[in-house]
């Protein structure tokens, strides 16, 4: 019985001691939660749980969408209800400034919603403001009254390693506010095809759904990532979950607190590879790392920096490019007007090249036309290198009747009347051709919209 007593003693110490070594950056509040021999997260936990909040939404169902119940007898035949239908959701959120009372979740937990409501940990329910969404990254930016709040102190996810331990605090399955626990599992997961804009940090700390736009944890009480997304065959947990880290997500914040989007540019490269083992030692790299261009546009800003195809991109903002998603998200993540500072590889050689970001028309260098047909608007053709439909709308007037009918700078007009149009000329034919209303086919950002105006708006006639 003391032989029992004994080793039972000797393998807490070791746990304890391997505990401590594993993360020397504990703070000091964390090891005195140990009650005896009995370690606690319970002061992380009391730290953080009151900035993580639950989110529920309304939004209207698509049975109101359907023209058919706009008629009366249709809706009693049907059984359609006399209102539009509404449907309740639930996910998580994070406090992260107490004074402006902003909140991170995900776009997904929001997506639609005609009404948000956000439930502090003290019960209070408070209806929160959209300020702004990017379905590319999957964060959203919402605001609720700053009347004592707590926010959680954001950390640097640039910090993390594979195997530091992590909380994750949400609201899985509407169930109220749980807490989980795992480690970092890889950093840089992308190519999941989740979101547009991926840089993942994996970890198996278990994250269900609703979980969703809840706070990822590290033990010094930090914000290091927003929960977003599980692989889970049966729709439940199995120690797969991606949170975006906290560096992403708050440069995300800073436009969306600004613009209510994120405005996005480029420097003119398409087609990014990946490097291996023949690049590499062609281009003599310390590791099987970095970008490799394989497109550099004509006129384009990276073109007048002297970018060339086959260079090797090592690094980007004083960051490590590992892949091209590393290129692209320093590139879809720094502000247009904001300078890109490039480490390049070429022929052995390396060498420091900083662009400005432009937007993504100009920065292909295209020559803008006017039409009269969209009065106050400039337009142009696609390059032949992107090999991709459409015409970029490089600038819309706000006084102008195209900014009117719903045209925005930086669209693609991907048709006119459901005809594609590749050109200036073709956008011009097609109104012309138009009877009494012009439609117009285009791709905002990942979003596909049609606007519909009449001729004589369109063309001030």
């Amino acid at each position: 019985m003391i032989f029992r007593t004994l080793l039972a003693a000797i393998f807490a110490a070791v746990g304890l001691l391997a505990t401590a070594l594993a993360q020397p950056s504990i703070p000091r509040q964390a090891a005195s939660g140990l009650s005896g021999a009995v370690p606690s997260l319970a002061p992380i936990v009391n730290q953080t749980a009151a900035g993580v909040v639950n989110i529920s939404t309304t939004a209207r169902g698509n049975d109101a969408d359907n023209p058919m119940f706009n008629d009366p007898f249709f809706r009693r035949f049907f059984g359609a209800p006399d209102r539009p239908r509404e449907s309740q959701a639930s996910g998580s959120g994070v406090i992260v400034d107490a004074g402006k009372g902003y909140v991170l979740t995900n776009n997904h937990v929001i997506k639609g919603a005609t009404k948000i409501v956000v439930t502090l940990r003290d019960r209070r329910e408070l209806t929160a403001k959209l300020i702004g969404t990017d379905p590319a990254t999957d964060i959203a930016l919402l605001q609720i009254p700053a009347e004592k709040l707590t926010a959680v102190r954001v950390g640097e996810s640039d910090a993390l390693q594979v195997g530091d331990y992590v909380l994750a605090i949400g609201n899985p399955f509407g169930v109220g506010q749980t807490v989980t626990s795992g480690i970092v599992s890889a950093l840089g997961r992308a190519g999941l095809n989740i979101e547009g804009f991926e840089d993942f940090i994996q970890t198996d700390a278990s994250i269900n759904p609703g979980n969703s736009g809840g706070a990822l944890i590290n033990l010094r009480g930090e914000l290091i990532g927003i929960n977003t997304a599980i692989i889970g065959p049966t729709g439940g947990n199995v120690g797969i979950g991606f949170a975006v880290p906290t560096n992403m997500a708050m440069r995300v914040m800073d436009q969306l607190s600004r613009f209510g989007e994120v405005k996005r540019g480029g420097i003119g490269i398409a087609a990014v590879g990946e490097v291996n083992q023949e690049v590499a030692k062609e281009q003599k790299l310390p590791a099987i790392e970095g970008a490799v261009i394989n497109t550099v546009i004509a006129g384009s800003p990276a073109d007048k920096a002297g970018l060339k195809k086959g260079d090797v991109v090592l690094h980007a903002n004083g960051r490590a490019v590992r892949t091209g998603y590393d290129l692209r998200n320093q590139q879809g993540l720094t502000p247009i007007g904001q300078p890109l500072e490039l480490t390049v590889m070429r022929n052995g050689q390396q060498r420091n090249v900083r662009i400005t970001i432009e937007t993504p028309a100009r920065a292909q260098g295209l020559k803008p036309e006017k039409i009269t047909e969209l009065p106050g608007t400039e337009l142009a053709s696609i390059p032949k290198e992107l090999n991709r439909r459409g015409v970029y709308v490089l600038d819309v007037s706000p006084a102008g009747e195209a900014h009117q009918i719903g045209l925005r700078d930086n669209d693609i007009l991907l048709g006119v009347n459901g005809a594609y149009v590749q050109s200036p000329e073709e956008v011009r034919r097609a109104i012309r051709e138009a009877n009494r209303f012009v439609v117009f086919n285009l791709l905002r950002g990942d979003s596909r919209i049609d606007l519909r105006a009449r001729k004589g708006t369109s063309q001030g006639t």
